[in-house]
């Protein structure tokens, strides 16, 4: 198994597959937060179900696993590519935000990442954190939090911000994946790079109606 760490091909591997997996999370977490648009009730209940409960805490874990082993991968091949092209770059005249995209997909991760770390502060730290051990101060509404914390204008506008590039971290990031994973005919390629399109758009804008509404509604 140690040509998943050593080979180029294995270390792709590893991070479409990990790929795949911070998607399929992104699904369940921005349809989890669409509650907030129909039902604070609901949201706190959502919130109550994945609190600090045994799977929830083991479901906290894998995640936090899956985004360290993409984020040590996309590390290890960037510095690979650099090393190999030297002082080459990408050469493409075209501007179009896919190829834009995967020219700057080490960068695009990095600020994801950064504006992860300032989300897991605003919400999860508060919520379920502090509720694990045991601090009297976690919230117990996260609906409240997530209200209060969408009032500020400046927050809307850096959600929003991450949310577009994620949005161009996801365009060239799904297709990527699948056709590092073996859908790598003409024919399908062009259909997938259109249904990621399509599925980095959906994500956009489920998760951009969230602040937006909480901003405007209250």
């Amino acid at each position: 198994m140690s040509w998943l760490i050593k080979s180029s091909i294995g270390r792709k591997f590893i991070m479409s597959i990990s790929g795949l997996f911070m998607i399929l999370f992104l699904l369940f977490h921005m349809s989890m937060n669409l509650a907030l648009v129909f039902s604070l009730d609901a949201y706190d209940k959502i919130c109550e179900l994945l609190g600090a409960n045994w799977y929830a805490i083991i479901g906290t874990l894998v995640l936090a696993a899956g985004f360290a082993v993409h984020i040590i991968y996309a590390i290890m091949l960037t510095l690979q590519n650099r090393k190999a092209r030297g002082k080459e770059r990408y050469e493409s005249s075209s501007k179009t935000p896919t190829q834009w995209s995967s020219k700057n997909m080490f960068i695009l991760g990095l600020s994801i990442l950064l504006f992860l770390i300032l989300h897991l502060y605003q919400l999860w730290y508060n919520m379920q954190f502090k509720e694990l051990i045991g601090d009297p101060t976690a919230v117990s509404k996260g609906s409240e939090l997530v209200v209060g914390l969408f009032q500020h204008s400046w927050v809307v506008l850096v959600y929003l911000a991450a949310f577009v590039l994620l949005w161009f971290h996801l365009t060239h990031g799904f297709w990527s994946a699948l056709h590092t994973l073996g859908w790598s005919n003409k024919v399908w390629l062009k259909r997938i790079k259109v249904i990621g399109n399509i599925f980095a758009t959906l994500i956009l804008i489920g998760f951009s109606i969230i602040p937006l509404y909480l901003h405007f509604a209250y």
